[in-house]
This record gives structure tokens, sequence and C-alpha cells, in this order.
């Protein structure tokens, strides 16, 4: 496999790390359609554990089956597929080498009432099931949030010394915060940047709003605005830039249902602000498989211009 320059200026900025970590990393930027530009689109589909298996696949049955996520992955082209633990035991063997996997470690689900998650996979289930990385999430602002970064460091020191990528879902929840605040643009860009801060490879978050939440934070974006703020593009722009001045990759999460145009749309902005791509589950696999190989050609599209 020869890397590209892009990829290989990617990979110098995790100077830390092992040749084996630093191979995973690259075995994802140079896979699919996208291969070796920079650019990401994964698959993840943990929404099983997170609302439950009928909000997840009743809308295309097909997608109960966790064969059906594999083949979607790899007929797009797609960079990687993220799932739990049982998910990827479902189609190791058949798929072994199709597609770089990231082992989903931690996992809520809608019955609980706290903000937290439990772990749920292992390093060693990763590494024998052939996975690129491990995936965490942390939620910044949960009253077990801190908690949550103990773990996810134990967790990533393990998989960073066995060879292993690390991808942090850093999605802020908690009592402090409403709705508005979970995608407020310093929210954002402040959870984004304490995953880098936690060693994450690849960090993924929600594309932020316009909103300014937190109240210390207010004057400081009064007197230093951030440019294009009423635009995605601008906003995606801040967050990238709060990732190490964007030496970090940084995927963004397609959110509740939307449009064809309106998923069109968002990878526009995400690309435009220097982003590194999309991690879209419900958008794609929720949909009739032809019209979902549709939307992530098109998403492609957006990333490859």
């Amino acid at each position: 496999m020869q890397l590209t320059p892009r990829v290989k200026e990617i990979l110098s900025w995790y100077e830390s790390d092992n040749p084996g970590t630093k191979a995973n990393l690259a075995r994802i930027l140079m896979e699919g359609k996208l291969g070796g530009t920079g650019r990401l689109v994964i698959l993840p589909v943990d929404q099983g554990f997170e609302h439950g298996p009928a909000r997840s696949f009743a809308p295309n049955p097909a997608a109960y089956d966790p064969r059906y996520h594999f083949e979607l992955a790899i007929e797009a082209g797609l960079s990687a597929y993220a799932a739990p633990l049982g998910m990827i035991e479902a189609g190791a063997a058949t798929f072994a080498g199709a597609i770089p996997t990231i082992l989903k470690v931690n996992s809520s689900n809608s019955l609980a009432t706290t903000k937290d998650q439990a772990v749920t996979g292992s390093v060693q289930d990763a590494l024998r099931l052939g996975c690129s990385a491990i995936g965490f999430t942390i939620y910044p602002a949960s009253e077990y949030g801190f908690e949550l970064m103990e773990e996810l460091r134990d967790l990533a020191e393990e998989a960073k010394a066995a060879g292993l990528a690390v991808v942090v879902w850093s999605y802020p929840r908690g009592p402090m915060l409403d709705k508005t605040g979970e995608t407020a643009l310093d929210i954002c860009a402040y959870a984004a940047h304490m995953a880098a801060l936690l060693g994450a490879h690849i960090i993924k978050v929600k594309p932020p709003t316009a909103a300014i939440s937190l109240d210390a934070a207010k004057k400081t974006y009064e007197k230093y605005p951030v440019p294009g703020i009423d635009t995605l593009s601008g906003r995606i722009k801040h967050v990238v830039q709060a990732c190490f001045g964007g030496r970090r990759l940084v995927v963004f999460s397609g959110g509740e249902a939307g449009t064809t145009e309106s998923m069109i749309d968002m990878a526009k902005g995400i690309h435009e602000g220097g982003g590194n791509g999309s991690i879209i589950g419900r958008n794609t696999f929720q949909r009739p498989k032809a019209e979902a190989l549709a939307l992530l050609e098109s998403i492609i599209g957006v990333y490859k211009a």
C-alpha cells in the first residue's frame, strides 16, 4: 500500500505513536473511495444499544442482520465500520480484512436514567476481531464524565500499546446543559478539545449550531468572534481549530433523520470548514440499500471535490 503525501502528513501529527498504531490509522485513511485524501466517511451502528432494535432497524428490516452493515459499508466504499462487540462478532469471519473495523467498547441505553456508559468490549476483543481501532464515548458535563475519562485513559493506553487507534465520541450531556447547549458552538469545540487532550486519534462530535451556551465563554466569543459563525463551514472550522489547530482528525455525526438534500448540504459545510468527514448511521442504514448507497455516493462526491 503506497501512502499518499496527505496521509503521510496526517500520520506525522501523531508523534508519540508506534508503527502499529500508525499502520492502523493508515489502513482507515487509505480505505475505500476516499482512500488517500485525508477525508473519511464511516458507518457507525451502535444505535441498537442506544435506542433499541425497533427504533433503529424497523424502517429497514434488513438492517436487523449485522452482516447487512458490513455489506453496506463495503459496497459504498466507506473508510471504516464501527459497532459494538456482538455486531462485529456476527460478521467477523465472513468479512475479515474486507473493511477496517472500529470496536465500540462502551455503550449506553435508553432504559438508563444516568448520563453514563458501560464498558462492553475490550482491547483484547478488538485484537481478536482484527479491528483497526477502539471507539469510546465520553459525556462532558455529565456527573459521570470524570469516570468516563478515566476509563478512556486506561483503555486508550492499552489500545495504543497494542497498536490500535483510538476514536472518541465526545457528546456533551448533563444537568447544566439543555438541548441547545449540547450542540452549541462553544460546547462542541470544548468537547472536541477534551477528546484531543485525552489522546484521541479520530474525534467524533455533532455539527455545532451558532449558539453560545457557557456563560463564562460568552465574553470571550464576543471579544474574539468566530468568523462565519452564521455558516456551518465557519462553525466547523472553529471546532477543527479547537483540535490542536487542525492537527487531529475530526468527523461529524449525521444527527437526526434528514433529507438527502440536507445531508449533502451538511457534508458540503463540513468539507468547506476543513472537517475530515462524516460518520453517519441512521441516515443511511434506515433507508433501503439502493437509496443509502446513492446518498453515500453523493456525500463521498462532496469530499472528493
